[in-house]
């Protein structure tokens, strides 16, 4: 008899296998990143058609195999429409989606990684919060939530109110971080310092990251 475990998760990349199968990857609170087959899931009609596109969030029922998880069924919260029908952000989405699959491992505790990918999804979508901070916020903190945050950087070059926005995103709780705006000379320098980060702490260009760049 089948045993089945719950998880909930964010799909961050699928697919196609064979005719109508699926893989997927999900980033899960319980389980960390776990790959997965959705059998049927390119079938017409299928329930888990929709369920196992990139951005879905929610519960996943899974059973194990050899060598996967296999997913029974799916219960999901968000789908991230919204973002979907929006071409550049959706981007931006699928470079946060690939920069959470670079950081995460199995088996790990995901938990932090998960919560930040879904609220800095969910601010893309706030019309007041410009893309290219959000950006800025996502990736200083998936390097402090990954352990590798160096602090605000030292010196005369940047301004207070920079300095002040990196302590802040370094240290603030996931659910304060897009609580703030800032001036388009900050903006500036926050994005040199993220960048900085992302050269410093990823030691390979994300594919999505080229794509977005080649559109902004």
């Amino acid at each position: 008899m089948r045993e089945f475990v719950i998880v909930t998760g964010m799909v961050l990349k699928a697919e196609p296998i064979g005719e109508y199968d699926k893989r997927v990857v999900i980033l899960t609170g319980e389980r960390g990143k776990i790959s997965a087959f959705a059998k049927g899931a390119r079938r017409p009609g299928s329930r888990l058609m929709a369920a196992t596109n990139p951005f879905s969030f929610g519960q996943f029922k899974l059973y194990e195999g050899r060598s996967s998880y296999n997913i029974s069924e799916a219960y999901i919260r968000n789908y991230f429409e919204e973002l979907r029908e929006d071409y550049v952000g959706a981007y931006y989405g699928l470079y946060f989606l690939e920069t959470a699959d670079y950081y995460t491992r199995e088996n790990n505790d995901e938990i932090m990684m998960l919560k930040l990918l879904y609220q800095s999804l969910k601010a893309l979508l706030h019309k007041k919060l410009p893309n290219e901070l959000v950006r800025c916020v996502f990736e200083l903190k998936a390097v402090a939530v990954n352990g590798e945050f160096p602090g605000a950087p030292s010196g005369d070059n940047f301004q207070d109110s920079t300095l002040y926005a990196v302590d802040f995103i370094g240290k603030a709780p996931i659910e304060k971080l897009y609580t703030f705006l800032v001036s388009e000379e900050v903006l500036e320098e926050l994005q040199h310092i993220a960048a900085d980060f992302c050269r410093r702490f990823i030691d390979r260009k994300l594919k999505s990251l080229e794509i977005l760049e080649s559109l902004c």
